[in-house]
């Protein structure tokens, strides 16, 4: 698998990003380097408070950009990722997705000298944690476990917010952090969120599939809740069906967009029908455009 993402997919990143991923992945600095007093337009997430206290006067903390990138991989492998829709007999599941998004960038980062970890989160909780490492070999022991971690049953709905505490509390120098996930998840993780971004440079990823927020009219179905296993009977038929869950879907992605902006956080969304190397170069392109 990894002489095929070599060959299909990292080289046609490789001409695409003309390997400057530092600046298109990565923004600002990870050493400590000296105090300063504030100044107008400083980042405020760099404040030193108990300086500040001291002083009585805003002193901000000024940081060098480190040559080397630690990044982190947090994966919600809840029983929701294992939906997809069939394209041209190929199972595209999120949980596919997932796996060549996370395995893409890993080689990506890993080949300019980087390391990456992952922490692996499903339907019991925290399930298995990679350390950073840097190195082929890496990246092999991150597509092994993935491909060999077992899917979830159908569970409670999914937390997030255990998996976004433990990765702050967890992942001690400051890092580029992807939390990849549907977000089909129960409230409560957006202060979770928003404290993981003030110690790290986090950017969540929001796996979905078309078939999510748009119903095709192919008549009677029986819908499963894959969280809870709960069934419901649909006439796809119906307009007015259609048209309220189509509804409901547009809302549910507003009120995501609105929350990872409450929290600070860089948002994406990763379709199961798109492909992967635009995709990353459309979200290299989209981080680029924000820092300018």
């Amino acid at each position: 698998m990894l002489q095929r993402l070599d060959w299909q997919v990292v080289r046609r990143l490789d001409g695409l990003l003309q390997g400057n991923y530092r600046t298109l992945f990565y923004g600002n600095g990870v050493d400590f380097a000296d105090l300063r007093e504030y100044q107008p337009g400083d980042d405020v997430r760099y404040i030193d408070w108990n300086v500040t206290a001291r002083m009585n006067t805003p002193y901000v903390r000024q940081y060098v950009e480190d040559r080397e990138i630690t990044a982190w991989f947090l994966l919600d492998l809840s029983p929701s990722v294992d939906f997809g829709t069939v394209l041209a007999d190929l199972d595209r599941q999120k949980r596919t997705v997932l796996i060549d998004f996370v395995t893409t960038l890993a080689r990506v980062l890993t080949r300019h000298g980087n390391r990456v970890g992952a922490m692996f989160y499903g339907a019991g909780g925290l399930e298995r944690t990679i350390p950073a490492r840097g190195g082929r070999v890496q990246v092999l022991r991150l597509i092994d476990d993935l491909l060999k971690h077992p899917r979830s049953e159908s569970a409670p709905m999914t937390d997030l917010a255990p998996l976004l505490e433990t990765g702050r509390s967890a992942i001690k120098r400051r890092s580029l952090v992807f939390i990849i996930s549907d977000f089909i998840s129960k409230p409560g993780w957006e202060r979770p969120l928003n404290l993981l971004n003030r110690r790290h440079e986090v950017l969540a990823v929001r796996l979905f599939d078309p078939r999510e927020t748009e119903l095709p009219d192919v008549g009677p179905l029986i819908m499963q809740d894959a969280e809870t296993g709960e069934q419901l009977y649909v006439d796809t038929h119906d307009k007015r069906f259609r048209g309220r869950f189509q509804a409901a879907a547009t809302r549910r992605q507003s009120e995501l967009g609105e929350a990872f902006k409450r929290s600070g956080v860089d948002a994406v969304s990763l379709s199961t029908d798109e492909d992967l190397v635009r995709a990353i170069v459309r979200i290299a392109a989209m981080r680029r455009a924000r820092r300018k």
